[in-house]
């Protein structure tokens, strides 16, 4: 399939890495083996890795349109880097271990729908060997606006597109929730959200995220209650509490 010159917007793909050796090429093949590939900026963000990182990104170099390796503050500070140097008209935020989900996805999202401000779809959780454990416990909505998250994250970082003129650096004050942040605030900006009704991402379950679990959790508290006000926030973590309740007993596990 192939796009009208009209519809082929810059994509920045930016993906922050730290001594991550094992997964970084299956994630910088996904996104230079892309049929949107001439239209995509690719920028890569390694906080001075140790492990071998430096020489796959070396040997990738020709197809990496800007490569920063130096120490940074955590990994919002790396994202914000690669924010900072973005051109394009949209970005798109693909870390270490994580997957466009198909070789056509970029195409076929921008194809769902001209100029929108956000285009987001579904994520597929995938284990350290890249094999699949289905989709993430919180379902896309079928509409997404701001209030959207008020019962968890339900569109994943990897798989939403958003405008990079209605973005704003990522809070600093949040190290590990702050993705969450960044996507509200958008979303308060946006006019046009697009869902593509298909699989967009592959996510690598795992990350600091999960391995300082509870201090995710309160950030995303404090989060929402900076967006939904402090009542409502408590009485949607009610409704969260048995959405997840319910979830383990059928499921039996909780990865998002």
């Amino acid at each position: 399939m192939s796009i009208p010159r009209l519809h082929t917007p810059l994509l920045s793909v930016i993906t922050v890495v730290y001594n991550n050796a094992r997964d970084i090429e299956r994630t910088i093949q996904s996104v230079i083996e892309q049929s949107y590939y001439p239209y995509i900026e690719y920028i890569i963000i390694d906080g001075a890795s140790t492990d071998g990182t430096l020489a796959i990104l070396d040997k990738y170099k020709p197809q990496i349109h800007t490569l920063v390796s130096e120490k940074d503050s955590g990994i919002y500070d790396a994202m914000n880097k690669g924010l900072r140097m973005a051109t394009g008209k949209y970005v798109l935020f693909m870390n270490s271990g994580d997957e466009i989900y198909e070789k056509d996805t970029v195409e076929k999202v921008f194809a769902t729908y001209p100029d929108a401000d956000i285009y987001y779809g579904e994520t597929e959780m995938i284990d350290d060997n890249g094999h699949s454990l289905g989709r993430r416990r919180h379902k896309s909505p079928d509409k997404f606006d701001w209030k959207s998250f008020k019962y968890g994250m339900n569109i994943s970082h990897q798989a939403i597109y958003i405008k990079r003129s209605i973005t704003t650096p990522y809070d600093r004050r949040y190290t590990l929730s702050a993705d969450i942040d960044w996507i509200i605030k958008a979303a308060k900006k946006a006019q046009t959200i697009i869902n593509t009704h298909r699989y967009v991402a592959k996510y690598l379950v795992g990350g600091m995220s999960k391995k300082r679990h509870w201090q995710s959790l309160k950030e995303r508290f404090t989060i929402f209650c900076r967006h939904y006000g402090f009542l409502p926030t408590i009485l949607n973590h009610v409704i969260i509490a048995f959405n997840l309740l319910g979830y383990y007993i059928k499921h039996g596990r909780t990865n998002d």
